[in-house]
């Protein structure tokens, strides 16, 4: 193409808006995550040189998912487990398992012309800013808006996602023209809950604007900048942009944030005060022997189901052992759950090779690929191990209810 085209002529017929703030001249291209046409228009717009910044809708981890495919080889999920992040793994992995299935179906690659936007401005000198939030935080922040049969529901849905093989609903594809990634992930659950579109789409409109004003206060000074967007943000973004107060980084900084769980959470709370009822119960009706026997009813129901969770998942006998004899104790030490501890034994003993992150996301299509996948198998246990504690404490803590109410 031609360096000196116009830009207003290659974004003609492509749905934008321009900003103009504190010197800076923000041209917002709106794409379609599944559309060939996005991808060329996003070429044709930074080919013609008129731009001295390029922003995009990805955060670091997504953009090197998109450029590097096999960035995800050199993931350490000893540490994704000590810090505690294995549901945010498990997050983006039905992410990327999503992304797969509309892949196969339409036969382009979701986001594609996000990746091209930031492959084309590094080919042509252009500094890039990556202005979306972490798909992570977003997940958890919307997880946090829920109720908890809310969450039931969307941690099921998730665990679906990764297996599922069926095509993706037309409906899902059209919103995808439209807009937004996450929020056609999070479809299901959005319709229905205002407190999850705020988080997945209106924080981000937030958060994107704080990135692209920093990116225009950013050393360079650039005075035109171009941002490739979902057409589903032009709107809140546009608004955004105009109207924003406050020091960019501070806005960033709160849309980051997570509410910090209570030491002792309520269900925990009540779990406790049912065991030690019982333990009192037992003591006072029986003396030391019945109120022991309350103690390795627990001890025996949780330990029990929480070892054959990890069983069933395909755990390493140590892995087994180590979630049967943390499980009991979880009333007392509600920071590390029976599956982490089980997950994370599982991992440092069979440790996931270089081929099993390369090919995590077809093995996880197949149930026989959960077991012959390291990494995929590790998940498993993390995942099944808490089921497991969880079942226990409810079968315990029924029979000690029952014993009360007797």
């Amino acid at each position: 193409m031609d360096p000196t085209t116009a830009p207003s002529d290659t974004l003609a017929t492509q749905p934008h808006v321009i900003v103009e703030r504190d010197g800076v001249r923000y041209t917002l291209l709106g794409t379609a995550h599944v559309s060939r046409a996005s991808v060329d228009a996003v070429r044709e717009a930074i080919a013609t040189g008129a731009y001295d910044h390029v922003a995009v809708e990805l955060d670091a981890a997504r953009a090197q998912a998109l450029v590097e495919p096999e960035a995800m080889a050199k993931l350490d999920l000893v540490e994704v487990i000590r810090t505690g992040r294995t549901a945010m793994f498990a997050a983006n992995l039905a992410l990327a398992a999503y992304q797969r299935r509309l892949a196969e179906q339409l036969g382009i690659e979701p986001g594609a012309e996000l990746k091209q936007a930031v492959i084309d401005a590094r080919e042509s000198g252009v500094p890039v800013s990556l202005i979306d939030r972490d798909v992570g935080l977003t997940f958890r922040r919307a997880a946090a808006s829920l109720t908890w049969w809310q969450r039931i529901k969307l941690g099921s849905g998730l665990a679906v996602s990764l297996v599922a093989n069926e095509e993706v609903p037309e409906d899902e594809i059209e919103k995808l023209k439209e807009g937004d990634m996450l929020e056609s992930s999070f479809a299901e659950f959005a319709s229905h809950s205002p407190q999850l579109y705020e988080t997945v789409i209106a924080e981000r409109d937030r958060y994107m604007a704080a990135g692209l004003r920093d990116a225009g206060a950013s050393e360079t000074r650039p005075t035109n900048v171009l941002a490739v967007v979902g057409a589903g943000h032009l709107a809140g973004l546009s608004r955004e942009l105009e109207s924003q107060t406050g020091d960019p980084a501070s806005v960033r900084s709160a849309l980051e944030a997570t509410a910090t769980k209570r030491k002792i959470p309520w269900f925990t709370i009540v779990i406790t005060a049912l065991l030690l009822g019982g333990v009192v119960w037992g003591f006072r009706h029986g003396g030391m022997a019945l109120a022991s026997g309350v103690l390795v009813q627990w001890f025996v129901a949780t330990a029990l189901l929480a070892g054959l969770g990890a069983l069933l998942a395909g755990g390493h006998p140590l892995s087994v052992l180590a979630g049967a004899v943390v499980a009991p104790f979880k009333p007392f030490r509600p920071a590390i759950p029976a599956g982490a501890v089980s997950a994370l034994v599982e991992a440092r003993l069979r440790k996931p090779t270089y081929a099993d992150f390369i090919s995590l996301r077809e093995d996880v299509r197949t149930l026989g690929g959960w077991y012959r996948n390291r990494v995929a198998r590790t998940l498993l246990v993390f995942i099944l191990t808490n089921f497991g504690t969880m079942a226990g404490e409810w079968i315990a803590i029924a029979r000690i209810v029952g014993k009360l109410s007797g």
